[in-house]
């Protein structure tokens, strides 16, 4: 059982890793979470980033849309890696998901 686990991890991964390679947001320098559709949530999720993360992402926003305009795309060493591509913005997001959550179960008492 414990083999197919890791076969089946191992699958996903190389169809995720292959579905990434593809991308467009990628080749232009993006991250997954700079993509990620604005709700209230992430909108205060941006808020509470450090400042050289939030920094970090405007510079990669503004580069992709100076790219995508020129109809253009970065060099294949430049894209942003599979591997590097971390979810900078996920423990944040969380954190307002559940102060959310939080403050609604104290508005039902």
């Amino acid at each position: 059982m414990a083999a197919r686990q890791a076969a089946v991890t191992g699958w996903r991964l190389t169809l995720a890793r292959w579905a990434y390679e593809r991308s467009y947001f990628n080749q232009i320098g993006l991250m997954r979470d700079d993509i990620l559709y604005e709700t209230p949530e992430v909108k205060e999720a941006l808020k509470r980033l450090p400042k050289d993360v939030y920094d970090n992402r405007i510079f990669r926003l503004s580069r992709a849309i100076m790219l995508s305009n020129q109809k253009q795309i970065l060099p294949k060493e430049e894209w942003t890696k599979f591997e590097d591509d971390v979810q900078y913005l996920k423990p944040f997001l969380e954190q307002v998901k559940k102060e959310k959550a939080e403050i609604a179960e104290w508005n039902k008492q």
